[in-house]
């Protein structure tokens, strides 16, 4: 076992819950972070944003729920099975996880498109490259293309056993594609030839529709009372 020092926030209205406070517990920005502590934390729950790694510690909810996919026990659905096909084609590069003007071009189209009026549409080249890599983690940039044509990035922690789906973004243009859909089954398929057990997916909140799709790749594992089990069928919420 490792001590690490943590942080507890001020209460902050709840990015997913419009009626709910949020706190989190961060470690401490001193404590010298590595991938391999990291890979701990996380099965513990924790999450990695830029180089602060932190958990939901929240009074009065318990909405924000840690999901993991076994990936060598995932079986796509018939949704999931169109959208692999449709992107055959698709081109997935792996990139250090670096600023590039494109890349940070198609964040914002991203944001201004899916995000409308919300403060990561106006991020600058430093607020977007430090809310995705970090100098600690071993982190890469996914890059997709369509007809050589950039049309997405999904950003990947490398862990032990593991890979964690940190971001993704694509062009709004591309969205016939499903690219969200794909760079989650892409991930794990590259965790499989990786020989990795798991990709980490974040929090799945039945209540929020943009965190309740984690429900759909099976098996679903959470993470309650500190272990981690299946998620029912009768406990999820299924957005097709």
């Amino acid at each position: 076992m490792i001590s690490i020092p943590l942080v507890l926030t001020q209460a902050h209205p709840c990015s997913y819950l419009d009626t709910q406070q949020s706190q989190s517990v961060f470690v401490h920005p001193d404590y010298p972070l590595s991938t391999s502590i990291y890979a701990q934390l996380i099965e513990q729950g924790f999450r990695r944003s830029g180089d602060d790694v932190y958990v939901p510690h929240c009074p009065h909810c318990t909405a924000c729920i840690p999901a993991r996919i076994a990936v060598q026990q995932f079986k796509p659905d018939r949704s999931q099975q169109r959208c692999w096909r449709k992107n055959s084609h698709t081109k997935a590069v792996i990139k250090p996880a670096v600023f590039e003007q494109a890349h940070y071009d198609l964040y914002l189209r991203y944001q201004q498109t899916r995000h409308t009026g919300g403060n990561m549409a106006e991020s600058s080249p430093e607020d977007y490259i430090n809310f995705l890599s970090s100098f600690w983690c071993d982190t890469v940039f996914i890059e997709f293309s369509i007809d050589n044509e950039l049309a997405g990035v999904a950003v990947v922690d490398q862990l032990d056993n593991a890979l964690s789906a940190v971001y993704t973004f694509f062009d709004p243009k591309f969205s016939g594609y499903s690219l969200g859909v794909y760079a989650v089954l892409w991930q794990i398929e590259h965790a499989k030839l990786q020989h990795k057990d798991f990709l980490y997916l974040g929090f799945w909140i039945k209540a929020c529709q943009k965190m309740a799709y984690k429900s759909n790749y099976r098996p679903l594992q959470i993470l309650r009372d500190k272990q981690w089990s299946e998620l029912s069928e009768t406990s999820s919420l299924i957005v097709d």
